[in-house]
Parts: C-alpha cells; structure tokens; sequence
C-alpha cells in the first residue's frame, strides 16, 4: 500500500449503525481539518478531534444522504464553518442548513496549505464528489471496496454510474488509495490496481454488461 503524503491528515472513522465512514481531512502543519460527512455520533467526532489536536475548520459532503449528513446541525452548533456539497445534488438531498456552499465540478478548497480536488462522480446521487490530493482519494459512495453505490434512489443514474467509475475513478493512477464511505468491503480502503482487480464493477466490458450486472437490466 503506498504512504499517504507526508503533510496529509487523513484518518477514516467507522460511526453508526450503517457502516459508515467518516473522515477528517487536512494539513499537519497547521493541524486544521475538514469532517467529511459528518454523521451518528457527533461528540465522539468533537472529542476525537480535540484528542488529536486537530482545528475543525470546515465540513465536507460527498452527497446528501441522510446516512452522511444528519449529524450536521449538531456539528455547526459549536463550529460555526463553512459546509461545501455539489451544487448537482438532487433538491430532495440538498441540507438545510447554515454556512451551506453549493460547489461545481473541479471545485479546489484549501485547508491550511493543501488543495483538495472536488471532483464530480454522480451515479448513486446527482450530486456525489469526490475529495482528492495526490494519490489520495475519499470517495463516499461512487465507489465501496469490491463494490460500488446503489444506483436505484431517487436522482440515481446507473448509467451516470459507470461513466464514474470507467472514466474518472478507473482513470486515476493504479497507486490511488481510494476511500469509501461504508465499511461494505473486505478491507477498509483499496488501491486503484487492487480494485481494478477484484471489484466486479470495474471488470465489466461495456455499458450493458454494466448495466445487467448492477440493475439486471440491458439497453
């Protein structure tokens, strides 16, 4: 498995009943961080912050399910920071909150010195992005390990799907370390070339085949 870059802060959090991940995001030098998703169980999010010295300073969302948000308000009650989604989220998803920042595609926001890279991946929800730098990449649910999200909610596309999964995540290098947003798979985080290799959704030979393996479905 390759390292994380040096100055990077990334830890993943398994919270709540549904197998999800969490992470915080950011740069040692400072020790700022942005929650990704935050959800289930906010004082313990809080208290592993302060444990680690970390400055919570913005919140992430990989998409608007309740399962990734609902710990949102509770959050911004004592953290009065920015929380950035895609602007594409479907309106049923999009939260109700303060501080909220709708973002496009290739959006690039900074915690302390590090950029990360907002990057579009729809497909379980209109509005799923990915949050990347260097060879690192937390995904939420475009992508589980030896799986991928469901494509059957509202605002799903499962042919938005598989163009995120073939033309943007199967895209970056073999050494991305890619990082889900439920704990579904046999290990908790994959490189690109270990999922290329065992995940059945990366393996497919067309949009079709794609189709009739995910939806049991065909064009």
């Amino acid at each position: 498995m390759p390292k994380l870059p040096e100055n990077l802060i990334l830890k993943q959090l398994a919270v709540g009943p549904m197998a999800n991940f969490q992470y915080f995001l950011g740069d040692k030098r400072s020790n700022e961080i942005a929650v990704v998703d935050p959800a289930w169980d906010i004082d313990f999010l809080r208290s592993e912050a302060k444990r680690l010295g970390y400055k919570i300073v913005a919140i992430f969302l990989t998409h608007g399910h309740h399962d990734h948000i609902n710990g949102l308000d509770d959050l911004l009650s004592t953290h009065d920071v920015p929380v950035y989604i895609s602007e594409n989220e479907h309106p049923l998803f999009m939260p109700r909150c303060k501080n909220l920042k709708k973002i496009k595609d290739r959006t690039k926001l900074k915690i302390g010195a590090i950029e990360f890279d907002c990057i579009l991946a729809p497909g379980h929800s209109p509005g799923c992005q990915l949050f990347k730098y260097d060879h690192a990449a937390v995904c939420g649910d475009a992508i589980f390990i030896d799986g991928c999200g469901r494509c059957d909610l509202p605002g799903s596309d499962p042919k938005a799907m598989y163009h995120s999964l073939y033309n943007i995540i199967m895209k970056f290098s073999d050494s991305t370390i890619l990082y889900p947003g439920h704990n579904y798979g046999p290990t908790p985080y994959a490189t690109v070339a270990e999922q290329k290799a065992t995940n059945p959704y990366l393996q497919c030979e067309s949009l079709n085949e794609f189709l009739e393996q995910r939806m049991g479905i065909s064009l």
